[in-house]
């Protein structure tokens, strides 16, 4: 049994600098960054914000510390990592070891695997995540690495196409899953459902910004945030022809089982079942 907690988030996480209706959570008791400290281990946790994916680190890594700094984190370490080279040194590594919470930054998520996959820094991170009670966070392309097969890109106007979703080995951190985010806001519907053709044993989670997943032992998953959670599951497809398509060919899938969760919801990825929270009438 997996030890350690997963959260991947959809991207725009509500760093508590938002006033917008839809960035109107109270950030301290609800907000997704609080979740984070939280589970692991409170206000007095070491967390370790690896910006690698950013096309500009020291601005991300700057804002990441004043937003766990209003929730009272004080040891928060930005860690930019451009080579595989720098993912080994000893340095790199000792951070590693003694933080109680890793968070990976958005940007490109090919940038992350390029620089940290198959170094002793991603041994090391896969080891903690099973063995430990450690918590490994990532946001928007942060969350996409997460996954076995990772979705690289592709474009959202090019959807149902064949070849249109270029997919690329993760970090395999949760192998079941396909991850795509900022789901809603950008019609990424088409990718995700190419993913799972793909894939068919895989189950695709597709995060809406703000919104964010806690996976606990590797196949109970709680949402949290303010969005929607999509999930795509083609386990009981009966026909998927991507196999005999060329390339730049429309799809035809059926049967691709689908759920949209919200806040609270539950998932078991083993089982592939829902729980939904009960709605509650409001009181006029």
């Amino acid at each position: 049994m997996i030890k350690g907690t997963l959260i991947p988030i959809g991207g725009n996480e509500d760093k508590g600098f938002h006033t917008e209706d839809r960035f109107s959570l109270d950030f301290i008791s609800e907000g997704i960054l609080s979740k984070i400290v939280y589970e692991s281990g409170g206000k007095n946790s070491k967390i370790l914000v690896i910006t690698t994916a950013s096309g500009i680190p020291k601005e991300v890594g700057a804002n990441y510390i004043e937003a766990f700094e209003k929730l009272g984190c004080k040891d928060v370490t930005p860690l930019f990592i451009d080579s595989k080279e720098m993912a080994d040194e000893a340095a790199t590594l000792e951070l590693l070891k003694n933080c109680d919470c890793i968070m990976f930054s958005g940007g490109n998520q090919s940038k992350i695997t390029k620089h940290i996959k198959n170094t002793e820094f991603h041994k090391i991170l896969i080891h903690r995540y099973h063995n430990e009670d450690f918590v490994v966070a990532g946001t928007s392309a942060g969350a996409m690495c997460m996954s076995k097969e990772m979705i690289a890109g592709g474009s959202s106007k090019e959807s149902f196409i064949k070849g249109a979703t270029k997919m690329k080995q993760g970090l395999n951190l949760i192998p079941e899953l396909i991850i795509d985010t900022h789901f809603i806001q950008r019609g990424r519907f088409g990718r995700l459902s190419e993913a799972v053709a793909r894939f068919p044993e895989r189950i695709g989670l597709g995060l809406a910004e703000d919104t964010g997943l806690i996976i606990k032992n590797g196949t109970t998953v709680e949402v949290i945030g303010s969005g929607m959670v999509i999930v795509f599951d083609p386990g009981k497809l009966t026909h998927n022809n991507i196999a005999i398509l060329k390339d730049s060919t429309p799809l035809t899938m059926t049967n691709l089982i689908t759920h949209v969760l919200s806040a609270g919801d539950r998932y078991d990825i083993e089982h592939r079942t829902v729980k939904v929270l009960p709605a509650v009438k409001s009181l006029l």
